[in-house]
C-alpha cells in the first residue's frame, strides 16, 4: 500500500502555469559604474518601495561617489548612520586623507574606515540582492567593480522566553526563538567545544531559509551528518516558512502517524542530543529545533528526566508509556470488553456497566465516536482560541458537554470516564507530534475492537509494532534499543540507570566516541585513601 501511494504522488507533475524566475544570477558581474548598479538591483527588486537607495559623498578635497541600499525595517538604523555614514562622511572631513582610486582605497574603506564588525567583499548581483533582502546594508563605490556588505541586521524579534511546550519543574527557562543566530548563541553558549561545526545552507527559492546542520565533531557519525545534508540539498521548494517543512521533505517514510525526527525549543534538550551523537537542524523563522536520527522511545524522554534522580525518572517513563496505550486503546477495550468479552469483567463491574447503559438509545461503538469527536473538537477550539479563553473553553466545555450528554441519555456515565481518561492520557505525551499519532490510532482502534474484539486489538497492535520495527530514522531503526539490543544500552531507555552507570553514548547515533562518562570516582576514592594513609 505504501508503494502505491508513493508512486501516486512521487511522479514529477506538468507545470500548472509558468513561473518568472527573478532570481539573481551570481555569474552576472557589478560594473564600474554606481549608477547602472543601482539601476541592475532595482530592476530585480522592482516594485519593492520599500528598497532605500542613499547616494552620498566621501571625502572633502576629493569627492568619491558612494551610495548605499537597504529594506526599510530590516535594518538598525542607529548602524547605518553611526558605522556607515558617519564614518564614511563626516570623519573624513574632520580628518581628510590623502587617498587616491585603486585597490588601496578600496581596502581603505574596507579595513580602515567602516567600523562595522561583519563585513563581507562580493562582486556579483547575486549576493547583493540576497544581502539586502536578508536585511544587510550594501555599499557601492563608484569605478569599483565590487561592493561590501554591511551586516546592519535590526528587525524586530522576539526575546528568549520560557518554552510554551516543554514545560519542565526543574530546568532552564530559556527557549529557543524566531532568530537564527540567537538560536546558534543558544547552542553554542552551552557546548563551548571547538568541535561543535556549523554548516549553514539557504532553502527555498523564494524564502532563502537559513538552515544550520550543527554536529560535534568526532561524536557525530560522518555518515548521518552526510545523509543529513544530502536530504537537505534535494529539497527544492518555494519556500521554507517551518522547520516542518523540512521534517516532511527528509523523513523516510512520510505514510507513518508517527515523526521521525525529533523536535524541541529547548536549547538544553538540543545539546544533549549533540553530546549523545545527534545532528540538529534550525531553521531560520521558527522555535523549534530539529533532531536525527530520532527514535521511538527518544519521543517519550523529557529533559527532567535527567534532572531527577534515576528512579523518579524512570517511574515517570513508565507513566508516560502507560499512558500512550491508554491514549491509544482504552476506549477500544471498553467497547470490546462489554460487546463481545463482558464474560472477562467481574460481575458487579458488569451489572454496573449495565445499569449505566439502561435507556442509552446508542451502540458503545457509537458513544465512544460522539465523545471522541466532541473532544477533539473542543480540544482544537482550545487551541485555536486566545490564551485564558481556550483554556475555559477546554475546561468547562468538556465538563458541560459530558453532563449534558448524559442528562440528556445520550451517552453512559461509563463512557464519559472512559473518553477522559483517553484524553488526559493523551496529555502525559511529552512530544506533541506523538500525541497527535495516538490520538489518529484511537478512531482505528474503535473499529477494530467492534469487529472483532480483544482479537482485533491484539492485531491492530501487532500491525503497529511492525510498522514500528520497520522504521528507520537516517539509518538507525526506530525501536532502538528493542532492535540489535546491547545491554549496556538498557540503563537508558524504558527506565533510566542513574548517572553514574550511563557510561555510552547511545547505540542509534553510531557515534565515534562511545565513552560518555569517564568515571574516575574509584581512583579519586583509593588516592585519597593512600594519601590519608601516608599522613598517618
Amino acid at each position: 500500500m505504501t508503494n502505491v501511494f508513493s508512486k501516486l504522488y512521487s511522479g514529477k507533475k506538468q507545470d500548472l502555469y509558468y513561473e518568472r524566475d527573478m532570481s539573481p544570477d551570481r555569474s552576472k558581474k557589478l560594473k564600474k559604474d554606481i549608477k547602472e548598479n543601482e539601476k541592475e538591483v532595482h530592476e530585480y527588486l522592482y516594485d519593492c518601495d520599500d528598497v532605500i537607495t542613499r547616494d552620498f559623498y566621501m571625502g572633502q578635497a576629493q569627492k568619491h561617489e558612494m551610495a548605499l541600499m537597504y529594506i526599510d525595517g530590516m535594518v538598525d538604523k542607529n548602524l547605518v548612520q553611526e558605522e556607515i555614514l558617519k564614518s564614511l562622511m563626516l570623519l573624513t572631513r574632520q580628518a581628510p586623507l590623502e587617498y587616491s582610486l585603486g585597490q588601496n582605497f578600496f581596502n581603505m574603506v574596507k579595513e580602515g574606515l567602516l567600523t562595522a564588525a561583519d563585513i563581507k567583499e562580493v562582486d556579483n548581483f547575486g549576493e547583493v540582492v540576497l544581502g539586502i533582502l536578508s536585511g544587510d546594508t550594501i555599499l557601492f563605490m563608484d569605478k569599483f567593480e565590487k561592493a561590501l556588505i554591511i551586516s546592519t541586521r535590526g528587525w524586530e524579534k522576539r526575546g528568549v522566553q520560557e518554552p510554551a511546550t516543554e514545560a519542565v519543574i526543574r530546568g532552564p527557562r530559556e527557549g529557543f526563538t524566531e532568530t537564527y543566530r540567537v538560536n546558534i548563541a543558544l547552542i553554542r553558549r552551552r557546548l563551548k567545544d571547538p568541535n561543535l561545526k556549523v554548516k549553514t545552507i539557504k532553502l527555498g527559492r523564494h524564502t532563502r531559509t537559513d538552515v544550520g546542520i550543527l554536529y560535534i565533531q568526532g561524536v557525530a557519525n560522518p555518515n548521518i551528518v552526510d545523509e543529513v545534508l544530502k536530504r537537505l540539498n534535494t529539497i527544492d521548494m518555494g519556500g521554507v516558512i517551518e522547520s516542518g517543512y523540512i521534517e516532511q521533505m527528509i523523513e523516510g517514510d512520510w505514510l507513518s502517524p508517527f515523526p521521525q525526527l525529533r523536535r524541541t525549543e529547548r536549547p538544553d534538550v538540543v545539546a544533549a542530543g549533540l553530546i549523545e551523537g545527534n545532528v540538529a537542524i534550525v531553521t531560520d523563522n521558527t522555535p523549534f529545533v530539529l533532531l536525527a536520527p530520532g527514535t521511538f522511545l527518544s519521543l517519550f524522554q523529557s529533559p527532567e528526566d535527567y534532572y531527577e534522580r534515576w528512579y523518579i525518572a524512570s517511574m515517570i517513563r513508565l507513566l508516560r508509556f502507560t499512558a500512550a496505550f491508554f491514549a491509544m486503546a482504552f476506549p477500544a477495550l471498553y467497547i470490546a470488553m462489554t460487546a463481545y468479552h463482558p464474560g472477562m469483567l467481574p460481575t458487579d463491574l458488569a451489572l454496573s456497566i449495565a445499569a449505566t447503559r439502561e435507556g442509552v438509545p446508542f451502540s458503545a461503538v457509537v458513544e465512544a465516536l460522539i465523545m471522541v469527536f466532541s473532544l477533539e473538537v473542543l480540544r482544537e477550539a482550545g487551541v485555536r482560541l486566545p490564551g485564558p479563553i481556550g483554556q475555559t473553553i477546554g475546561i468547562v466545555g468538556g465538563l458541560v458537554v459530558g453532563e449534558a450528554a448524559v442528562r440528556a441519555g445520550i451517552v453512559s456515565p461509563i463512557m464519559v470516564i472512559v473518553v477522559a481518561v483517553n484524553a488526559i492520557s493523551s496529555f502525559a505525551i511529552p512530544n506533541y507530534s506523538v500525541a497527535i499519532g495516538f490520538r489518529l490510532l484511537t478512531f482505528l482502534f474503535i473499529f477494530l475492537g467492534t469487529v472483532a474484539g480483544l482479537y482485533g486489538i491484539m492485531l491492530g497492535l501487532l500491525a503497529l509494532t511492525i510498522h514500528l520495527v520497520t522504521l528507520k530514522s537516517f539509518g538507525a531503526h526506530y525501536l532502538s534499543p528493542f532492535v540489535s539490543f546491547r545491554f549496556s544500552e538498557g540503563k537508558d531507555f524504558i527506565v533510566r540507570g542513574p548517572m553514574p552507570s550511563m557510561e555510552i553514548r547511545p547505540g542509534y547515533t553510531r557515534p565515534e566516541d562511545l565513552n560518555r562518562i569517564n568515571d574516575r570516582r574509584h581512583d579519586n576514592s583509593e588516592k585519597a585513601g593512600d594519601e590519608s594513609a601516608d599522613k598517618q
